[in-house]
């Protein structure tokens, strides 16, 4: 009876101290609030020229310049909207010009997580930057062989006959042994 007395007094206030004490980002006074308790973030794009075409996410949105409406988490970092990857593109406007690509990181299935920048900007007179492919696996890592075993589908249950032949003739021991013909197929 005394720990159910001590849990009366204690439990309320442990209650508000895990409250307290939960970190729960809160979305700033005035800023306009998103879907998944995300926040606005208002991020100018600009171009070495303008007039390039701005492409998020494989959806056209417009010509540079422009400012785009990113909903984020309130810590200012890409919110998983289900992507890996939040991509910005610009195409040039003119020939002899580059392509220009920038990839952010959304935190889906803990695979890293960008802060959202203060501005985006494309340098399309520069070519883009090559990266090295990544090697397979690491010097000296084998991975795990995988073994697949197929096994016929097992039934364990009753047995279940459709349209069943009795499976045991009682004959007499004199009686003749009358065999029925086959039905044959019809023919056309």
């Amino acid at each position: 009876m005394v720990d159910r007395q001590l849990f009366m007094k204690v439990g309320p206030a442990l209650f508000l101290a895990a409250v307290v004490l939960t970190g729960c980002q809160t979305i700033p006074p005035g800023a306009e609030r998103g879907p998944d308790g995300t926040m606005a973030f208002h991020v100018p794009v600009e171009t070495s020229e303008p007039g390039a075409r701005i492409e998020v996410n494989g959806e056209m949105v417009g010509t540079s310049p422009l400012t785009l409406k990113i909903f984020g988490d309130p810590d200012g970092t890409f919110h998983d909207f289900g992507s890996y990857e939040f991509l910005v593109r610009a195409y040039p406007a003119r020939t002899n010009q580059f392509t220009q690509t920038r990839v952010f990181l959304t935190g889906r299935m803990f695979a890293g997580e960008d802060r959202i920048p203060p501005q985006i900007y494309f340098d399309l007179n520069q070519p883009p930057p090559v990266y090295a492919p990544p090697p397979p696996y690491p010097p000296g890592f084998y991975p795990y062989p995988y073994y697949y075993h197929y096994h016929p589908p097992m039934f364990y249950g009753p047995r279940i006959y459709i349209n069943p032949r009795p499976r045991h003739h009682h004959h007499h021991h004199n009686a003749p042994i009358i065999r029925h013909p086959r039905p044959r197929p019809h023919r056309r």
